[in-house]
This record gives structure tokens, C-alpha cells and sequence, in this order.
């Protein structure tokens, strides 16, 4: 019987590897394929290059653009402000969740506020914030926190008031306060769900980013493709946007992989 489970247990670890490798071919193919597709119908004039670019010119414009600096220092400013807008959603979503699940009031006071201001679509709001704050970065750290602060707020909450209410009751029948709770239980037991906030919210900082320096920027990737379009120069267009993609996939990998050591670690 044991020769039999662990024959059973092999044959599934190779049936899950074969499948991995399967999913693996299958994602790599269909991405050489479409850039493959695209240079060979640009090159043989079925589309024009001029207006869809091909992967050689946005290859080209790269080279050309990193030999002076000036497309790693647009990176750098996007990469900048989405980290700075992602650290302030992150410390004040939590500081804010904590407040709402330590006062229950006023957790039910502020509910509806944040659920009328999750669904508004921040893309009304930017043009506020211009007035407000001028055309500036802060203009674009505001457009990307509001677009993340407010769902953040919701779900962290939702996690702490949901915690093992078992738990909670020994530290109290302990004699532990509010205090212990949170320290013990309540931080420890949703950092899964905080990392996984993180991984939602690291593409809404960059999202908002972008937004924010379509309407308010003079550098930036997004202030390349606004600038790219008005002067036809869509090379630099979709530069920016493969660059973006690579950018969005580089740092959800990060938080990926910052959340599996997380659960490797505490499931040894």
C-alpha cells in the first residue's frame, strides 16, 4: 500500500510538471507568434508601419533612446511614482483599516462613503486635482492613491473584523486588550491578504501613474505616449506601452514571489 501511494504521489508531482511545462510552451509560443505576426505583416506592407510600428523600429527606438539616457530616466519617473503612491496606500490603508476595526462607529459611519467613493471613477477626478494642486507630480501620486486607497480600506477591514473570533476570545480571557489582539492576531493573520492587496494594488498605482500624467506631466512613460501621439511619433507610443507591460509583469512577479517565500516559510 505505501509502494502504491507513493507511485500515485509520483505519477501526480510528474503529471503537474508535464502540465507547467505544457502551460509554459503554450505562453511563450503564442507571444513569439503574435510579435512574429506583427513584424512580418508590417514588413510586407499589410499593415503600415507608420502607423502600427513593428517590434524592429520599437526595438530601434529603444537603442536610440537609452543611448542618450532619456528613455531610463522616463522610466525612473514612473517607476518613482508608482513605488511612492503604492508605499502611501499601502501604510495608510492599513493605519486606516486598523482605526475602523478598533472603532466599530465609526467603521459604520464611514462604510458607505468608502464603498460611493471606491465605485466613483477616478478618471472625474483628475481634472480636480490639477485645480487643486496644480500641474505638478503631487497632482499624479493623488490620481494614483485615489485609485487604490479606497478598496484597500474596504478589504483590510473586511479581513480584520472577520478574523477567528476564537482566537480573539483567549487573548481576552487572558487578559489581553485591543492592543495584544491586534499585535497577536489580527496584523499576523492578514498578511496574506495584505500581500495580496499589494499585488492588486501595485498595477492600480501604476494605472493611476499613468493617468495622472496623461493630464499632468512633462516626463514619464505616460507623458511619452501623450507627447508620442500629438506629434505622430507612434514608435515612442508603443515603446511606452510594451515597456509598461513589461514594468506591470516585472513588479507582480516581485509581489508574487514575495508571496510565495511568505507562505513557504510559514508552512514549513
Amino acid at each position: 500500500m505505501p509502494e502504491s501511494t507513493s507511485a500515485l504521489q509520483q505519477a501526480f508531482i510528474e503529471d503537474f510538471k508535464r502540465r507547467k511545462r505544457h502551460i509554459i510552451f503554450w505562453q511563450i509560443f503564442i507571444c513569439t507568434a503574435f510579435v512574429a505576426l506583427w513584424e512580418g505583416t508590417t514588413h510586407l506592407g499589410i499593415l503600415n508601419d507608420f502607423i502600427f510600428s513593428s517590434p524592429s523600429r520599437i526595438i530601434k527606438t529603444f537603442i536610440l533612446m537609452a543611448a542618450d539616457g532619456t528613455v531610463f530616466y522616463h522610466i525612473g519617473i514612473t517607476l518613482f511614482e508608482t513605488f511612492l503612491s503604492f508605499f502611501i496606500v499601502l501604510t495608510a490603508g492599513i493605519l486606516l483599516s486598523v482605526l475602523l476595526w478598533w472603532n466599530r462607529s465609526i467603521s459604520s459611519v464611514l462604510e458607505p462613503y468608502l464603498i460611493t467613493l471606491n465605485s466613483l471613477p477616478k478618471t472625474a477626478l483628475a481634472p480636480i486635482f490639477i485645480v487643486w494642486l496644480g500641474n505638478n507630480m503631487k497632482t499624479i501620486i493623488v490620481c494614483a492613491v485615489s485609485l487604490a486607497i479606497f478598496g484597500t480600506v474596504i478589504n483590510l477591514t473586511t479581513s480584520f473584523i472577520q478574523m477567528d473570533p476564537d482566537k480573539l476570545l483567549l487573548i481576552k480571557t487572558l487578559g489581553g486588550g485591543r492592543k495584544d489582539m491586534l499585535r497577536k492576531v489580527i496584523i499576523p493573520g492578514s498578511i496574506p491578504d495584505i500581500i495580496s492587496n499589494m499585488k492588486v494594488n501595485i498595477g492600480l498605482c501604476l494605472v493611476g501613474v499613468i493617468i495622472g500624467e496623461f493630464l499632468s506631466a512633462n516626463a514619464g512613460l505616460g507623458y511619452l505616449i501623450v507627447y508620442g501621439s500629438q506629434v505622430f511619433k507612434l514608435d515612442w507610443v508603443l515603446m511606452s506601452i510594451v515597456l509598461l507591460c513589461i514594468i506591470a509583469t516585472a513588479l507582480y512577479g516581485l509581489l508574487n514571489l514575495i508571496q510565495k517565500i511568505y507562505l513557504k516559510h510559514h508552512t514549513e
